[in-house]
Formats: C-alpha cells, sequence, structure tokens
C-alpha cells in the first residue's frame, strides 16, 4: 500500500514582500537621518569649538600687548618731528603699508603725534578691502606702543657722534652677569626695529636753590643697517633717512639729528627698544580654497604675521579721560577727534572679535562674538576718584 503524503510550500505574497521592504526602507531613511544629523551636529560644535579657540587667542595676545602700551614712553606721549613728512605706522621693509591710515594722528592740536594706543578706526582691514556685510561694522585697527623689558639694555654704552649729520651710533658692551651682551644674537635688534634715546643734559635756563634743571632730549629711529653676524662690539648701528617708517632724516625737536647735537661725546644714553603693535585683519587672496579673513599681527617695521584665523570683524572703543570736563566717556569709536577727548589718556580699551567657521556643502557657517576690555595702566595716571573732578597727572 502506498500512503500519499502531501506538502504546502507556499512563500510570500507580493503585497507582504511590498510592505516588508517599505517597512525596511522606512528604517534605513530613519537611520541614515539619525546618522546625518550626528555628523551635523558634531560638525556644528566641532566649529564653534575650533571658532572659540581662534576668537580666544586673539584677544588673549591682544591683551597682553595693549596692556603693555604706553611702559617707557614719556607722560603724555612723544611729538614726532615731521619735517619730512609724518611717520608711518605698520608698514614693512618692502614698502608696503598694510593700512589705508597709516600715520600718527594728531592729539590736541599736535600733528604726528606717538602715544601708547593709537586708535584706528575704520582702518581694521589691509588695502582697506571691503568685508562681506555679513561681517557686520566697518573694522578698526588698533597700535600699541611700548618699551621691550625682556631685552634690557642698561649694559650697552650708547654713544652719538658730535656731528649732527651722522645717522648712526656706537654701541659697547658691558659684561653683566645675566644680562645679554650680544645684539645680534636671537632676540636681539632686527632692521625695522625703533629705538627710543633719551638723556639728560644739563640746564635748561631755570634754575633751583641756585642748580641748574636738567632737561631730557628724546628721540626716536628706525635701525636701517647692523654689522655683520659674527661681529663683536664696539657695533655700529645706522639710521639712514629714507626708512620704511620714516622715522629718520627729520630735523627739529626730538629728531635723531637734534639729538646727535645733544648727545655729541655723551655715554649715558637711556635707550630701549619700542614694540610699535598693530592688530589689523587681512583678506587673503582669492585660490582654489575660500578662506575668511585672518587677524595679522605687524611690529614696527617687519613683516605682519597671521595669528588667528578666521576673524572677520574688529572693533575697539576706548574709555577716555575728557580734558574740558574731567569726566570719563566711554565707549568712544574715535577719541582723536572728539573735543577734549585724547589719545594720550586713554584708560581702558574695549574689544569686539568676531568669528566665522569654516562651512561645508549646504551647512551654515558659525559666527560668535567674543568681548573683553583691558585697562592701559601705563598711560597718563588718571584719579577718577578726586573730590569732585578727576585728576590727571
Amino acid at each position: 500500500m502506498n500512503l500519499r503524503i502531501s506538502k504546502s510550500q507556499s512563500g510570500f505574497s507580493l503585497l507582504e514582500l511590498l510592505i516588508a521592504s517599505v517597512i525596511g526602507f522606512t528604517l534605513m531613511v530613519a537611520m541614515t537621518s539619525l546618522f546625518r544629523m550626528g555628523m551635523a551636529t558634531t560638525f556644528t560644535i566641532t566649529q564653534r569649538a575650533e571658532t572659540q579657540q581662534n576668537m580666544r587667542s586673539a584677544i588673549d595676545l591682544m591683551t597682553k600687548d595693549i596692556s603693555m602700551a604706553g611702559a617707557g614712553l614719556p607722560t603724555g606721549g612723544l611729538q614726532l618731528p615731521n619735517s619730512n613728512g609724518s611717520s608711518r605706522i605698520a608698514c614693512n621693509q618692502t614698502g608696503t603699508c598694510y593700512l589705508p591710515g597709516d600715520t600718527y594722528p594728531t592729539v590736541l592740536g599736535n600733528p604726528n603725534y606717538m602715544t601708547g594706543v593709537v586708535p584706528g578706526f575704520g582702518t581694521g582691514v589691509e588695502d582697506g578691502v571691503l568685508i562681506p556685510a555679513a561681517a557686520g561694522p566697518v573694522n578698526d585697527s588698533i597700535t600699541s606702543i611700548y618699551c621691550d623689558y625682556n631685552f634690557p639694555l642698561t649694559n650697552f654704552t650708547f654713544s652719538f657722534p658730535v656731528s649732527a649729520a651722522s645717522a648712526s651710533v656706537t654701541l659697547v658692551a658691558t659684561p653683566t652677569a645675566g644680562l645679554p651682551n650680544n645684539i645680534l644674537a636671537p632676540g636681539g635688534f632686527n632692521v625695522g626695529d625703533l629705538l627710543l634715546f633719551m638723556v639728560q643734559t644739563p640746564g635748561n635756563g631755570k634754575t633751583t636753590q641756585g642748580t641748574s634743571l636738567a632737561q631730557t632730549a628724546v628721540a626716536i629711529g628706525e635701525i636701517t643697517g647692523l654689522p655683520a653676524a659674527g661681529s663683536g662690539s664696539p657695533w655700529a648701528i645706522s639710521f639712514a633717512a629714507g626708512d620704511p617708517l620714516n622715522f629718520n632724516g627729520q630735523t627739529g625737536p626730538n629728531s635723531l639729528a637734534n639729538a646727535a647735537a645733544n648727545f655729541g661725546g655723551v655715554n649715558q644714553v637711556s635707550v630701549c627698544r619700542l614694540y610699535a603693535v598693530t592688530y589689523f585683519l587681512e583678506v587673503p587672496p582669492a585660490g582654489p580654497t575660500v578662506q575668511t579673513p585672518r587677524l595679522m599681527r605687524q611690529v614696527n617695521g617687519l613683516t605682519a604675521v597671521p595669528v588667528a584665523d578666521n576673524i572677520i570683524n574688529l572693533q575697539f572703543t576706548y574709555d577716555v579721560i575728557n580734558t574740558l570736563t574731567n569726566n570719563v566717556d566711554a565707549n568712544q569709536a574715535n577719541p582723536a577727534v572728539a573735543p577734549g577727548d585724547s589719545t594720550a589718556l586713554i584708560q581702558k580699551v574695549n574689544m569686539w572679535v568676531m568669528g566665522q567657521g569654516l562651512a561645508t556643502g549646504n551647512n551654515r557657517a558659525q559666527s560668535m562674538y567674543l568681548a573683553s576690555s583691558v585697562a592701559t595702566r601705563n598711560t597718563s595716571f588718571c584719579n577718577s576718584y578726586a573730590y569732585l573732578k578727576t585728576v590727571c597727572q
């Protein structure tokens, strides 16, 4: 006898297959969307972190220079000679001047005047290139000027030749324990550096109890020539006319020519290297990679270097003592032109930096502001807590 066994072998129906495919596809789309959202969030967080890091680096570096502004300068600043035109700011040794307003301002009616802080209202972009409207208001620059105390020059003897027509000075090193004795060593002098010379000369026609009062002669020069590497003391430093910053070749008070006449034969000359540090924005040239503006730092007559990327806006305001009202004028965008205000009496610098991250694909770039303030403790002292009025010294 044969037993017949029937087996039923049926598969998925077309409807079941379609439903399963739709469910699977939906799950895949959802997972892909979640993955893309996670990647976008990671990118955004990373971009914001990098932007904040760039802005903090920029604020930190500017704070250090601005906090030193005015250190070593004569009280109230220094009137620069301008018989051969005004001295310049932010120019390098190739003759490139980075800022559209590259000369020292007029302070209380005195042209070509150097103070510890030189505001640059609306001159904050190299060559005056416009940054897109997304960057916000017009950009500013700022210049801080102070003595370099990391390279002390008290162990060098400086002497000017007797001839006022000479544009050089001779240095002799005096070995002193713990102090540098070589101006050509790393960290020493460079062509383009500024030197501030001060000396007290006997008498100026006034006497106190029969003693003739001393007067201080001041001059600033830009180094245009140094001795060859390996040369030993004494060294001859040149200050030839036609220097990029236009300090040399001037005549009159506070000029090198006048200094040579006053310092001739005098060896006890107080000298410091000045740092004139300017911050501004540069728009990199067009290329295969789109780049946002970056913050530049330029020292004396040297070439500017980038210090922070993706900085698209730079703003400064100033708290300054008004000489007419003896009150503090806060948040002045351009204290050089306000009646009664003077850059010599700037008490605080307020700064705003805007950074922008790099955008990829259709993602929007991350932009944010970072603000800070720094006191200019080395400028003219003003006692804002004096009875009834502010007293400045």
